[in-house]
């Protein structure tokens, strides 16, 4: 893979295309070819120095024609100090789609290649600029939803996952060198201190175990938490949503039924992307419109991480909206009893089960506080500390590192059982491994293309 793509230029448009909108379209060109490339088609007039980390100003003509295509800037970055630690160009041209587009095509022309999804930095981590854990932080970079979610990628980016990786995998290998001395070397030197390595395991699980809690941290920061908003028409859905979105997102009326689909909004709750869903009251029904709306309420309650269960306070529990409890309680759930600015929250009589209660007055703009509390309580009880963000593992990392808790179970078990050494090495030798796909000491082909194919073009 390595000999293919170092011998190839690639080329492709590394900025968001969009008619009528943004400044700069950015044409990335990486390769052998990048600087003959960009001689080609550019052309800097006076006597600027065609040096590396320069900014040339100029044109890009058409090689044949000289007929002009863009007036442009062009960044030059040789190899090693690049992105892909290649020679890169990079024609900055005037934003839109036809400049990038024509640009683009003349690089093709010239014999570069067009760039498969995320492979200039597949080429970073090939030519050793960056690790795996580093190329998977920018991803989450570029889709991060939350400042929260940009900052952890950062520190992905940083080496803050790659670093407690590789310090564990170091120490596995120094344990596994001490076992293959002693099975190669019996005689010359003295019996292992099984103590010793029995503690030693037990502090790669324990360092195994808090670098894995942070797998659901990862996930709520990358795919964000979807909150569904349900409940009988007229208790107060559509003002909750709209109180808590700051915005008029969903119609407010007197009128039940008022709602007729689901209305999305996205938030951010500490740290957390949200998507909340205003859903449709639920009703039986003979209208045909109503009762669709109906059915997709109910769908996207159960497709849901989160369910607010909205009732009125004036109105109190209702055979209504025990009919509907019974339909979600199933689903993590908190009871949101609105409206409590017209009657005492006393009153309500709601099923002692419940155990997460929030009292808002949505059209007065009271309660929204303690709702994101009790959303982020929820969310804590599942173990995620979001306070955290050093560390936010994503599910491939999470799979390498159970695979490696698994096999450091299994070399205790052997020990225990007294087993001989060539038992212990083969499972601190599936830990290592596992640990090293990580980071990509030990990665296949077929994985990388699984991890960069996720990539944007021109990434």
């Amino acid at each position: 893979m390595s000999d293919s793509i170092a011998s190839s230029t690639i080329a492709a448009i590394a900025t968001a295309v969009v008619p009528q909108q943004g400044s700069v379209g950015i044409v990335r060109v990486s390769g052998n070819e990048a600087l003959a490339i960009a001689h080609h088609l550019f052309y800097a007039p006076g006597k600027q120095a065609w040096e590396s980390h320069r900014i040339l100003y100029g044109y890009i003509r058409h090689p044949q024609t000289q007929q002009l295509v863009d007036e442009a800037l062009l960044l030059i970055m040789q190899a090693p100090r690049s992105y892909t630690r290649e020679d890169v160009v990079e024609f900055h041209c005037h934003g839109g789609i036809m400049a990038v587009q024509q640009v683009l095509q003349l690089c093709l022309a010239e014999g570069a290649k067009l760039a498969q999804p995320g492979e200039f930095t597949l080429r970073a981590f090939l030519n050793g600029r960056l690790d795996l854990t580093q190329a998977e932080s920018i991803a989450d970079l570029v889709g991060a939803r939350s400042p929260q979610a940009a900052q952890t990628a950062l520190a992905g980016i940083q080496g803050k996952l790659a670093h407690p990786i590789r310090q564990l995998r170091t120490k596995c290998l120094d344990v596994l060198a001490e076992i293959e001395a002693r099975i190669d070397f019996e005689e010359d030197l003295p019996p292992l201190d099984e103590t010793l390595v029995r503690a030693e395991l037990a502090q790669f699980e324990v360092e195994v175990s808090k670098i894995l809690a942070t797998a659901h941290q990862g996930e709520l920061l990358r795919t964000g938490l979807k909150v569904a908003i349900v409940g009988r028409p007229n208790v107060g859905k559509s003002s909750l949503l709209n109180a808590w979105s700051r915005s008029d997102r969903a119609i407010v009326t007197d009128l039940p039924g008022t709602t007729r689909d689901v209305v999305e909004s996205q938030l951010v709750v500490g740290g957390i992307p949200i998507q909340v869903l205003d859903t449709a009251g639920i009703r039986a029904t003979e209208d045909r419109v109503e009762k669709m709306g109906v059915e997709r309420s109910l769908s996207s309650a159960q497709a849901a991480d989160l369910v607010l269960l909205t009732i009125d306070a004036a109105a109190g529990w209702t055979q209504a909206d025990e009919e509907i409890y019974l339909q979600v309680k199933h689903r993590p759930l908190i009871l949101v009893i609105n409206k409590i600015d017209l009657a005492a929250v006393e009153t309500v009589n709601y099923p002692a089960e419940i155990s997460q209660v929030v009292t808002t007055a949505a059209a007065c703009d009271r309660g929204i506080d303690a709702l994101e509390q009790a959303i982020l309580a929820k969310v804590r009880s599942g173990k995620v500390d979001s306070a955290n963000l050093d560390l936010a593992i994503n599910q491939r990392q999470a799979a390498a590192l159970i695979r490696a808790q698994t096999c450091l179970d299994q070399v205790r078990e052997a020990i225990e059982q007294q087993l001989p050494l060539d038992f212990w090495t083969i499972d601190l030798r599936g830990a290592i491994q596992a640990l090293g796909e990580i980071t990509g000491e030990e990665v296949t082909e077929s994985v990388l293309d699984r991890i960069f194919s996720q990539f944007c073009i021109g990434k």
